[in-house]
């Protein structure tokens, strides 16, 4: 079990400037951007037993990461 923090700023270095310019002009990448964070952030938690959780709802966290990293991804290579 790992908990790195997988902040998107680490995730993507090279894409930190992208990043910001479409938080502030485009109002579906800020919203996933958002969304990763919180979810990231409870995954965080759960790992560090901050806020422990249920195998299944940690297995159903890390799949919403994914696919939000997924997503995000593909929306930098536009």
């Amino acid at each position: 079990m790992s908990n790195t923090p997988h902040e998107l700023h680490e995730e993507f270095p090279e894409q930190l400037e992208k990043m910001a310019a479409l938080r502030q002009s485009d109002a579906h990448f800020a919203k996933m951007s958002e969304t990763y964070h919180t979810v990231n952030r409870a995954i965080h938690r759960a790992e560090t037993d901050v806020e422990p959780t249920s195998d299944d709802n940690m297995q159903s966290m890390r799949r919403e990461r994914l696919a939000l990293k997924d997503a995000i991804a593909a929306y930098l290579r536009q």
